[in-house]
């Protein structure tokens, strides 16, 4: 594997990313961070307003393997159930019957995912960490290609449920996204007309990318080369959240809780992924330093002191990444 030549998982990949970004208009570190979570075999959390094409997204993307897509709109009086599935009684041979919920597809769209109560939200915890469903005495194993997309509203906060830090901390990433630019607001008019007139973008150029593709890719990811030298650097990073007064004393109060050793292989994993899609067999410093605001952001607790000075997550990684040598 080099920059030149590029394996056949490489080039497939790069090909639907490709065809996902003339869809997905302005938002390119979602659509990567998308293929980081497929590649890291992971769950990704997407928080940003209306209209952002969160969901149109995970559609392009479901669009472009051999996959099926679900979508489950969450809802207050959404119930376990819906999202499992259940036994049905069959009177005619007297028996109960499991009949499976959406989350026996493969890429499975969770909208609004705050809008519903948190024994909902708990019915995924199982799904999500061990990639099976208990319904009674019986346990059900879930496909082998499974990804939870799930969306949050971050403007409107009437009538949702917080998502609770063991829920939190079973996505791989936290995705955040904000508005596109004026250049590219003026690409989505021009594709929202053409698609009206049903001219939209061409996709049979592009064939459905099998899923033992994506399965070998994964391999490739996992062989990508780090040295020594950055795993401990990475590493320092996770341990920076959970001593932090060791990197200055401004930020001695601003954690409660620092991210567990999820967070070292979430951040090991993604930061593999993002430099196979970018056609490298290393991983250099930039992409561990990319990838450990959206697998931190979330990991990590806030004290009361630093909610109360404005202090985000994203501005405690940002300190931790300058204060933090790199080899």
């Amino acid at each position: 594997m080099s920059e030149i030549s590029l394996s056949k998982p490489q080039q497939a990949l790069q090909r639907l990313k490709s065809i996902i970004n003339q869809q997905i208009i302005g938002q390119d570190a979602l659509v990567e961070r998308m293929l980081v979570a497929l590649l890291a075999d992971g769950h990704i959390l997407v928080e940003g307003a209306p209209g952002l094409a969160k969901t149109r997204a995970i559609n392009v993307l479901s669009q472009g393997i051999e996959a099926d897509f679900h979508r489950v709109q969450f809802t207050p009086d959404l119930l376990p159930s819906d999202l499992t599935g259940t036994d049905i009684y069959r009177p005619q041979q007297a028996t109960f019957e499991f009949q499976q919920g959406p989350l026996f597809h493969n890429l499975v769209l969770a909208d609004e995912i705050n809008r519903a109560p948190a024994k909902v939200q708990a019915a995924l915890l199982e799904a999500m960490a061990e990639r099976q469903i208990t319904v009674g005495s019986a346990t059900y194993p879930l496909p082998k290609l499974f990804m939870v997309m799930a969306t949050q509203n971050p403007l409107e906060q009437e009538g949702t449920y917080a998502l609770p830090e063991a829920q939190l901390d079973r996505f791989l990433l936290h995705i955040k996204i904000d508005y596109p630019n004026a250049e590219h607001e003026k690409q989505i008019l021009h594709l929202a007309r053409a698609e009206a007139r049903g001219e939209g973008v061409e996709q049979q150029s592009l064939q459905p990318i099998s899923q033992q593709c994506i399965f070998d890719a994964r391999q490739e990811v996992l062989a990508v080369y780090m040295s020594d030298e950055l795993e401990d650097y990475l590493l320092q990073l996770i341990l920076a959240t959970r001593t932090p007064e060791a990197y200055g004393d401004d930020l001695a109060g601003w954690l409660q809780y620092g991210a567990s050793p999820r967070a070292s292989i979430a951040l090991d994993r993604c930061a593999r992924a993002k430099a196979w899609l970018q056609g490298r067999d290393f991983v250099s410093p930039e992409d561990i330093q990319g990838m450990a605001y959206d697998v931190l952001r979330h990991r990590l607790i806030l004290s009361y002191e630093a909610e109360a000075e404005g202090i985000t997550s994203d501005r405690f990684i940002k300190e931790l990444i300058a204060r933090v040598a790199v080899p």
